[in-house]
């Protein structure tokens, strides 16, 4: 299931998050790798060794974290960006011991490179809030350390481009999460739209049914009476007439087109064989709900095994749908990879807008949500 909680209505903008912070974590520990050669190569006096070395041997360490992230293709860890940002601070303040005075003058210390990687890495992996902090903080350390080092050297242009820097990436970040947030929306709402067309098209299927019900019986019925096949009172023309007389009120009480109601187990049945690269076993009891309710349990169920096919790493899941304690009950099992549903970023719309308060928004209505080692199972729920 989506350790994320992102789903193919709302994963724009998270998966494009996650391409952006993975791409930089990669062109991080590439440049950190550089950056411990330089440093050994420059290790010329008055440079210590005394600092240098443990300092580098942290951040080769934490290069090899990012290296690993790239790699692996995992998500990036606030924790991993925000030591980045600590031991980037430190090497700046420290400059006076770890980097050569021709190294500062020319501007090609192997800290100048590790300050651009890690302004970069902030803003792509944070929002603004944070990121133009951290940025801020690591272009103030380095031009104090530069300072330090060489009380006379210009720190003005390099603290400028770290600056032009830091406003770029959080810019350009800002732009493509707008852009992904749009998609997301227009994704949303396309598959609301298609849910109501499958429940559009499934409540005109029962109202046809209905007309084909009174036609073949009650019109039936008068046909035969008008031509006189009843001359006389008859049990089996009175058992007819009310039993044409209740198909007559139930459609004279037909809800609006709102709550009419709908054959929840063919809509279901639908909606799996909609999931995209997913095999759905399915065990569905036949059941009808009004239309709002219907929509409801078809959009969670949509958004659940959307989860399972982006996330859970399997290619088969189950959809059972019952009456069980009085309740309509429908499941979505994997048996994937779970994931800590109490861990979940709140920004993260799929797993509680799309199913835990679809559902609970109803009267009645309430989902649940297990996962673990063994898979994870979605639980939905209205009580008549």
């Amino acid at each position: 299931m989506a350790h994320s909680g992102s789903t193919r209505y709302d994963s724009a903008t998270r998966q494009l998050e996650k391409a952006v912070a993975r791409t930089a974590s990669g062109a991080r520990g590439a440049v950190g790798a550089v950056a411990v050669v330089a440093a050994l190569f420059g290790a010329v006096p008055p440079v210590s060794l005394g600092w240098l070395v443990p300092m580098l041997l942290v951040h080769l360490a934490w290069t090899a974290l990012h290296l690993r992230v790239f790699l692996r293709a995992l998500p990036l860890p606030h924790w991993l960006v925000a030591g980045d940002v600590a031991a980037t601070v430190a090497l700046c303040l420290a400059q006076v011991h770890l980097v050569p005075p021709e190294a500062l003058n020319t501007g090609s210390s192997f800290v100048s490179g590790l300050v651009t990687m890690t302004i970069v890495l902030a803003g792509a992996q944070w929002r603004p809030r944070l990121a133009v902090p951290a940025g801020l903080a690591v272009a103030v350390s380095f031009a104090a350390g530069v300072r330090i080092a060489s009380p006379t050297h210009d720190v003005t242009g390099p603290f400028g481009v770290n600056i032009v820097q830091l406003l770029a990436i959080v810019l350009l970040m800002a732009l493509l999460r707008r852009s992904a947030a749009s998609a997301d929306a227009f994704l949303r709402q396309s598959a609301q739209a298609g849910i109501a067309l499958i429940v559009e098209r499934l409540r005109r299927e029962d109202e046809l049914r209905q007309v084909s019900s009174i036609h073949e019986t009650a019109l039936h019925t008068l046909t035969m009476v008008g031509l006189g096949t009843y001359d006389k009172p008859s049990a089996t023309l009175r058992a007819q007439a009310g039993a044409d007389l209740t198909a007559l009120e139930k459609l004279r009480d037909q809800p609006t087109a709102d709550s009419a109601p709908i054959a929840l187990d063919a809509l279901l049945d639908e909606v799996a064989g909609r999931a995209d690269g997913l095999q759905v076993r399915r065990d569905l009891t036949p059941e009808t709900v009004p239309g709002e309710v219907a929509e409801r349990f078809a959009r969670a169920v949509t958004e659940a095994l959307a989860n399972v096919a982006l996330h859970a790493g399997v290619r088969e899941a189950e959809l059972v749908c019952g009456r069980r304690d009085g309740a309509i009950r429908v499941e979505v099992a994997d048996h994937g990879r779970g994931f800590d549903q109490h861990r979940l970023p709140p920004d993260r719309f799929g797993v509680r807008g799309s199913i835990l308060d679809t559902m609970r928004s109803l009267p009645n209505g309430g989902a649940a949500i297990t996962s673990g080692d063994r898979g994870t199972r979605v639980s939905l729920w209205w009580r008549p």
